[in-house]
């Protein structure tokens, strides 16, 4: 399987190959179809093929069925891709423009005129 490629094509050119072999007369057990299917699937599969191959036996699993859930699985994983994807670019956008207050110093007020005690609650205030 070519990175990327979507299962469709893989299982295209992989049917293509097979019937290319029964012209000459090769024949093939579903067991030997189903193993070499999952063998030919890229690291991304890896999990799948690890699942498939515990669970089910590969000898009678049926290869139309090998099919399907290789589609299933793709297609699910795509909607996951898609959501992570979004949800990363998100993350990117810049955050809402924020505003600053601008210290000046007017004569009329100095922190120095105030106790300790008013200036903490002063804090407190601007920081709601």
């Amino acid at each position: 399987m070519k990175q990327d490629e979507p299962i469709v094509d893989m299982i295209t050119r992989f049917t293509d190959i097979i019937n290319g072999l029964k012209g000459f007369d090769r024949q093939f057990t579903n067991g030997e179809l189903v193993s070499k299917m999952l063998r030919s699937l890229s690291k991304d599969w890896n999990s799948l093929r690890m699942l498939i191959e515990h669970i089910k036996d590969v000898n009678t699993y049926p290869f139309e069925e090998l099919y399907g859930t290789l589609m299933t699985y793709e297609f699910k994983n795509a909607e996951t891709n898609e959501k992570t994807r979004k949800s990363k670019e998100e993350m990117k956008e810049p955050p809402e423009a924020a505003f600053t207050l601008k210290s000046t110093n007017d004569e009329g007020f100095s922190n120095t005129n105030m106790s300790d005690e008013e200036f903490d609650d002063l804090v407190l205030l601007v920081k709601k």
